[in-house]
């Protein structure tokens, strides 16, 4: 995820020295925007990296050597003096603060036993509307969804790729032997939901319906002429 996110990244900078000297004229000016986002990225990822520092670090209690350890830790990977920590027995944690000359963190270190490190939280993506059509009658449409980060000829990829698996599964080898026409509407009334969404895409309704065409109503200029 991390090594995505950093890709992502260096595709927008790269991009942006592409973009920039092609949209304004003066180039210290772009030269000085694309120094901006550029900055602005490494801050961000550096307050990525102190949080999931603070997540990692693990401190067994709150004694004055233990202390001293975790700060030498910190300071390696951000700088010496830069550097706070201040212990609070009563909330059993550590709080953690780095100043440096164009950026200032703050966090905290929770005491908890060596090995023992929180869960990172799952990102559950949201999904949105994907409505699809077949070749053989585009005027029906299915009422699907896909996940936000997919695109939607990602979601008929994933689709497809969960027909393929339907029919060769044991569910769908029995449907064949039973005479079910392998049509994609009987794998949409057939397939296991767990199936699609594993895929990153999800069905609504397993009916299609057919487009609806809205009625304009008349302008109020033509209803007075009448």
């Amino acid at each position: 995820m991390a090594k995505a996110k950093n890709n992502k990244e260096a595709q927008l900078l790269e991009l942006l020295k592409t973009v920039l000297p092609k949209t304004i004229s003066d180039p210290k000016l772009a030269e000085k925007i694309y120094s901006a986002c550029e900055l602005e990225i490494k801050s961000r990822n550096r307050g990525s990296s102190f949080k999931n520092f603070c997540e990692m670090c693990e401190l067994p209690n709150l004694e004055p050597e233990t202390i001293a350890g975790v700060k030498r830790q910190f300071e390696d990977s951000f700088g010496k003096g830069a550097v706070t920590l201040k212990p609070n027995p009563e909330k059993e944690l550590l709080a953690v603060e780095v100043k440096l000359p164009d950026a200032e963190f703050k966090g905290s270190v929770k005491v908890r036993p060596i090995g023992e490190v929180e869960d990172e939280q799952e990102i559950k993506l949201k999904f949105i509307p994907c409505p699809i059509a077949l070749p053989a009658d585009p005027e029906l449409v299915w009422m699907l969804a896909r996940r936000e980060n997919m695109s939607p000829d990602e979601a008929c990829v994933a689709l497809s790729k969960a027909q393929e698996d339907f029919w060769a599964s044991k569910s769908g080898q029995k449907a064949q032997r039973d005479r079910v026409e392998r049509s994609f509407a009987e794998f949409m009334n057939r397939a296991p939901a767990k199936l699609l969404t594993e895929l990153g895409v999800k069905r609504h309704y397993k009916e299609p319906e057919p487009v609806k065409l809205l009625r304009q109503l008349p302008s109020e200029t033509a209803t007075k002429k009448k």
